[in-house]
């Protein structure tokens, strides 16, 4: 067993039944991802649209490839035709040009809407009103002669990168009170609202205990990056 293969599996045990594990590759290389790969793992998580876009071309066809970075909209076209799921849709602009994007590729793709919960300003995410003004958009868009090209299934949020682990679990438990008023108010019978993508490598763990069914595991499973590289 290699050594990304028994640091992927040592995450999984360490998880409660049903909890996702996202293996986040960015700037790590195809091969390293084969070797999850070969392991048995089949869901990863990337950062940049063409980094993405060119490990999909290398790598094996039934890889579910997640984008879990900020997308800029004018890179939306490098992976609109196989993403599985966007983390990120920080902005009612963005979702409504994955939209368009999802719709000339005659696509339905899910997403996740994200949520400010850090104190770090520089961090991305929409509050609750701005959430309630894109999920306004969306029940709109439904109605409509072109119909809806995005299916919102859950939440994203990135904690505040600190060692005050009682700081992170609030954040962490605020998002999960975001999905939660979401899912009573507008998504009460439908099942498809179910994912909160919250914890990483040095968090997950406490993101879990407060309700995380998608955890992004990057450093913990293929070892530090090398920023240089990006």
């Amino acid at each position: 067993m290699s050594n990304i293969s028994e640091k992927l599996q040592s995450v999984k045990s360490s998880l409660p039944e049903g909890v996702k594990v996202v293996a986040v590759s960015k700037l790590k290389p195809a091969s390293d991802i084969k070797e999850a790969y070969d392991a048995g793992h089949r869901l990863f998580g990337e950062n940049y649209a063409t980094e993405m876009r060119d490990k999909h071309q290398e790598l094996p066809a039934d890889i579910e490839w997640h984008f879990i970075g900020h997308l800029q909209k004018n890179k939306i076209k490098y992976i609109i035709q196989y993403v599985s799921l966007i983390h990120g849709i920080d902005s009612l602009e963005l979702l409504q040009a994955v939209n368009d994007h999802a719709a000339r590729a005659g696509r339905v793709v899910d997403v996740l809407l994200q949520f400010h919960i850090a104190t770090e300003a520089t961090k991305f995410g929409m509050d609750m009103q701005e959430a309630c003004e894109a999920l306004d958009w969306v029940a709109a868009a439904s109605r409509s002669e072109a119909g809806l090209h995005v299916r919102p299934v859950g939440v994203m949020g990135m904690a505040t990168n600190t060692p005050d682990r009682e700081l992170v679990r609030s954040e962490f438990r605020t998002l999960k009170g975001y999905f939660d008023t979401v899912k009573a108010t507008r998504f009460a019978n439908d099942p498809s609202w179910k994912e909160v993508s919250m914890g990483m490598s040095a968090d997950y763990h406490i993101a879990v205990e407060e309700g995380s069914t998608m955890v992004r595991i990057g450093s913990a499973i293929f070892g530090p990056r090398d920023y240089s590289k990006k």
